[in-house]
């Protein structure tokens, strides 16, 4: 079952980008899909949350819980 974060600051598909790369490199992600115009981030596989909400919010967005 895919993981879905809603992530404030994407607001162009360099943002969208930038953070497909920073997560897609994280261990125990399979796939992400970052989607700016939905401020979704979809994440398949079993990677440790507080490693990509801590990249997602270096990578300069944020993670609303």
């Amino acid at each position: 079952m895919p993981i879905v974060l809603k992530v404030e600051g994407m607001s162009c598909g360099g943002c969208s980008g930038s953070v497909n790369t920073v997560v897609g490199k994280i261990e125990g992600v399979e796939k992400v899909v970052a989607d700016h115009d939905a401020n979704i981030v979809t994440i398949d596989g079993e990677p440790d949350m507080d490693v990509v909400k801590a990249a997602i919010t270096k990578a300069g967005f944020d993670v609303v819980e």
